[in-house]
């Protein structure tokens, strides 16, 4: 009757931290889709056409669009062509912002794409795998009677993907090319008001520089931006998670090292993934507002592998710990095979993002995907990676379906239990399977959100009431994890309660004082649970 008591105590227990958890859950998604605007903006650029006809031009002057010193502007070509202007003395620029507008650190990263304007002619086609070759500038300054700092300079080769939808004769001439994206730049930070872009298509007939290129007409630029909104929000939901986590871990750890016995393989997991958690965290963003830091991205993107290269190591020895029959147990060694996959996977992408993101701290206007070699290379990271993670998840199919068998057939033991010890291995048992399913519906919910944000239009308009679904599924979903890192911690933390001696020397002649928690490895203070002798036991017979 006691054990009963005490199991239905725990089960409801259960469902107030999962009703409580639930609500900050609702809470998180609603800050996002209420409160926040859409993550980032996207704003279009037309560059202005300015004529410099001095030598040695890019490394002396700086051509404005427009303002009080704006550079002498051509209207087209055919006004270049009049005025006998050669194509190297014609400089692209684009001021960003638009005018009457600042940029600030809140934007925090500035990336931004190329379109090209290309008019078909018969006397200059456009070669097929066509390459464009961009002597492109960039320079800053705070104030609009500063000079411009230079920030980089680069030579670059982009190959054109174009099509014509009309045939190519005379009568098609002056229609346009439907030219892909072209990947132009990104910064980590927006730490200055003001940037000037300057972009010059060098012509070189005997090198075969941008020969072939078609007559280009314009060029585009689109800037996106993170919005200055978002990112006070998503730093508030930092600033207040990181004490969250941090507290948690600390009692957890905590009662861990006041049990009489050292910790055990699935605890040194779980605080591993709390202190992966508290990584991702921490709002060293802060730091950018004052900082140029042009390497937050790339730090962001190391933060988020460690944490999820450490969740699906939590999985695989989740399971494994929980297979009862299993005599290779508690040594992280027994699962090189599915941890394996797990960091080959992790390796090939930080590979691929250092040779991408890595290579943007010095040269913004670098792009692994531009050259054949740097496109093979990336490939084969990421189909590497696409292995690694295929490999993983059938490892852990398999070891989900392994638990649930051997759990089942540790269930025809129950029977021969008293009530109360056997309404004890119940409740473990059910909530296994609970979390189980638990970590399934957050897997779920990440991919659910993700896709919901890629096909709908980013907000959803219910009356007068506006939901922005791109910024509840970045905050949904940080607090999603947030949480159940958390639950995982407060729920698997050892237990230091004795229930008294009704317990003791039940059917199978074990300790007594048995303690109530999620584990089946890991209860009593001075070794493991009831649940884990038993399974010995039979493994043993």
């Amino acid at each position: 009757m006691a054990g009963a008591i005490i199991e239905n105590m725990s089960t409801r227990k259960l469902c107030i931290v999962g009703g409580i958890l639930l609500v900050v859950q609702v809470i998180a998604f609603l800050v996002g889709g209420l409160i926040a605007p859409s993550p980032t903006t996207a704003v279009p650029y037309m560059s202005v056409k300015c004529i410099d006809v001095r030598k040695n031009h890019h490394k002396t002057k700086w051509l404005m669009p427009w303002g009080p010193n704006h550079c002498e502007k051509l209207k087209d070509f055919d006004e270049a062509v009049s005025r006998q202007i050669e194509a190297n003395d014609i400089v692209f620029a684009v001021h960003v912002p638009l005018p009457s507008k600042e940029m600030s650190p809140w934007f925090q990263f500035m990336l931004f794409i190329m379109q090209l304007d290309i008019a078909f002619k018969m006397d200059n086609d456009l070669k097929e795998n066509a390459e464009i070759t961009l002597d492109v500038s960039l320079a800053y300054r705070d104030n609009m009677f500063d000079d411009w700092e230079e920030i980089a300079h680069a030579i670059e080769i982009r190959k054109l993907k174009c099509t014509f939808g009309s045939p190519k004769t005379l009568e098609s001439e002056g229609r346009h090319y439907d030219c892909d994206f072209l990947p132009f730049m990104e910064i980590g930070s927006v730490a200055h008001k003001y940037y000037l872009i300057n972009i010059r298509l060098p012509v070189n007939e005997r090198k075969g520089i941008n020969v072939g290129i078609g007559e280009i007409k314009d060029i585009r630029l689109v800037g996106i931006h993170q919005n200055g909104g978002f990112t006070k929000v998503w730093f508030a939901m930092k600033t207040f998670l990181t004490p969250s986590i941090l507290i948690i871990m600390i009692w957890y750890w905590r009662r861990i090292t006041l049990m009489t016995r050292a910790p055990v393989l699935l605890e040194k997991v779980i605080f591993a993934l709390g202190i992966s958690m508290t990584f991702i965290n921490v709002p060293v963003e802060w730091f950018s507002i004052g900082f140029d830091w042009t390497w937050m991205l790339l730090f962001g993107d190391i933060r988020q592998g460690i944490f999820y290269a450490m969740l699906l190591s939590f999985w695989i020895i989740f399971c494994g710990e929980h297979m009862m029959d299993q005599n290779e147990r508690n040594r992280l060694s027994g699962y090189w095979k599915q941890v394996g996959p797990i960091a080959v996977g992790s390796f090939c992408l930080f590979i691929f993002d250092m040779c991408e993101r890595g290579v943007q701290l010095k040269n913004p206007f670098y792009s692994i995907w531009t050259t054949e070699v740097g496109t093979e290379l990336a490939m084969a990271f990421i189909i590497v990676a696409g292995i690694c993670l295929c490999l993983y998840f059938l490892f852990l199919c398999f070891m989900v379906f392994q638990v649930f068998r051997n759990i089942s057939g540790k269930q025809s033991s129950l029977p021969a239990m008293s009530k109360a010890r056997r309404l004890h291995y119940e409740g473990l048992i059910f909530r296994f399977k609970f979390l189980m399913l638990i970590t399934l519906a957050c897997a779920a919910m990440t991919v659910i959100f993700f896709i919901v944000s890629q096909v709908t239009e980013g907000h959803w308009k219910w009356g007068d009431i506006t939901i922005q679904v791109n910024s509840a599924f970045f905050t949904g979903i940080y607090g999603m994890w947030n949480l159940y890192v958390f639950a995982l911690m407060f729920l698997y933390a050892p237990s230091h309660k004795n229930y008294g001696e009704d317990q003791s020397n039940g059917d199978l002649g074990v300790n007594s004082g048995e303690e109530l928690q999620l584990t089946t490895t890991i209860t009593h203070v001075d070794g493991p649970t009831e649940v884990y002798k038993l399974a010995r036991k039979e493994a043993q017979e």
